[in-house]
């Protein structure tokens, strides 16, 4: 079993043509949008797209890979992509890259064209700004967020730019946003859509879903999460999702570098590890629990701490973790009172509700117990 990449240096040699488009490509497509295209691929004004090859002799080519999370990853991706017939005529257009810290939104996306296939709409997830994580929870209470409004007005108008079906798809936030774009564009675009993939991406309150129609994309929509998920496992409830194996544990797993591959398809595993379901269970049951006000205060308290360590993005935030939580401390003794005790009733009814699953699951385990130990009827002992 291998990786994305391994998949790539395997797989890369077949066009589109003698090999249809599968979900490892889309995972691959997905990765893709992390690049910082910024410079090199044309924006909305729809000038002439260029191939992987034209970037490879870009000036700014190594600003591609300025994302030094996954550095190492992003560069193999590009390689493994460069040198198969699969994606090395592969023509990128549309890039846009948002970030309003005003507004609180960090929107990415671009449009791939690859050589004998649909066209692939992939929209970037998470960043490494602080404003795109504040984004992410900000998706918790507030629909639409600034970004999943501009994947609508996204797809609407690169979609009327070119011809036939294509596919959407995005990784994390990316994932949303592909679901959220597809579910309210126009009929004429949403009809052209082949499939929407979800690599890990949160959902929906129930209620969106059902005021956004999510039923009319529903059977086009492959959701995919890792056995260990808490980013995907948000709101989900409503969505039909598949598990894959990963080659690490824990919130790890939310790196799709770490997803296992064998020939050209992603691993299954039979189910969310048991105790990821629980704890997702009860995050999400606590999230539904409160108000729109309570989660504007937790998530507006929760970001005003993050940033008094005056980090400029999550990566200088973790490379000084002393530093950051030195103004994470000073910034919690700033909270006024009020809102204090409203995080404390809010934390509290937290671990009220964890507290019930844990004894509810053991009731049942405990049920489940005695069903298995009782004679059976007509064994010795039975009535």
């Amino acid at each position: 079993m291998g990786t994305v990449i391994d998949y790539l240096e395997k797989y890369g040699k077949y066009s589109f043509r003698e090999m249809p488009m599968t979900e490892v490509d889309s995972l691959a497509l997905c990765q893709l949008s992390y690049l910082k295209f910024d410079g090199m691929v044309p924006g909305l004004e729809g000038s002439r797209a260029v191939t992987l090859k034209n970037l490879e002799g870009h000036p700014d080519c190594e600003k591609l890979f300025a994302d030094v999370r996954y550095e190492k990853e992003n560069r193999a991706l590009f390689t493994a992509m460069l040198q198969g017939r699969r994606f090395r005529d592969m023509k990128l257009n549309y890039y846009v890259n948002i970030i309003e810290e005003e507004w609180e939104t960090q929107f990415s996306a671009l449009v791939c064209f690859p050589e004998g296939a649909p066209a692939y709409v992939a929209y970037r997830g998470t960043d490494e700004t602080i404003v795109g994580w504040k984004e992410d929870f900000n998706m918790a209470f507030l629909s639409p967020v600034p970004g999943q409004e501009y994947s609508v007005r996204y797809l609407d108008t690169v979609a009327a730019a070119f011809a036939g079906s294509f596919y959407v798809g995005g990784h994390s936030k990316g994932g949303n946003l592909a679901v959220y774009s597809a579910m309210n564009c126009a009929p004429d675009i949403q009809e052209r859509i082949l499939q929407v993939y979800s690599m890990d991406g949160p959902g929906f309150r129930p209620e969106v879903l059902k005021r956004c129609g999510y039923d009319r994309i529903a059977g086009r929509v492959t959701k995919i999460l890792p056995n260990s998920s808490l980013v995907g496992m948000i709101f989900e409830s409503d969505m039909y999702f598949q598990v894959v194996k990963s080659r690490t544990f824990g919130l790890l797993q939310h790196d799709p570098y770490t997803w296992l591959v064998v020939s050209n398809h992603l691993v299954r595993a039979n189910d969310l590890y048991e105790r990821r379901k629980n704890m997702d269970s009860t995050l999400n049951e606590w999230i539904l629990s409160l108000d729109e006000q309570q989660l504007r205060t937790f998530v507006d308290t929760l970001y005003q701490v993050v940033t008094a360590s005056r980090a400029k993005n999550l990566i200088d935030f973790t490379a000084e973790w002393k530093k950051s939580m030195n103004g994470i401390v000073t910034a919690l003794k700033e909270v006024d009172e009020g809102t204090r005790e409203v995080l404390k009733e809010m934390i509290g009814s937290l671990f009220e509700i964890a507290r019930d699953n844990r004894k509810k699951q053991a009731a049942s385990k405990k049920e489940a117990v005695l069903h298995r130990l009782a004679p059976k009827h007509g064994e010795e002992g039975a009535e």
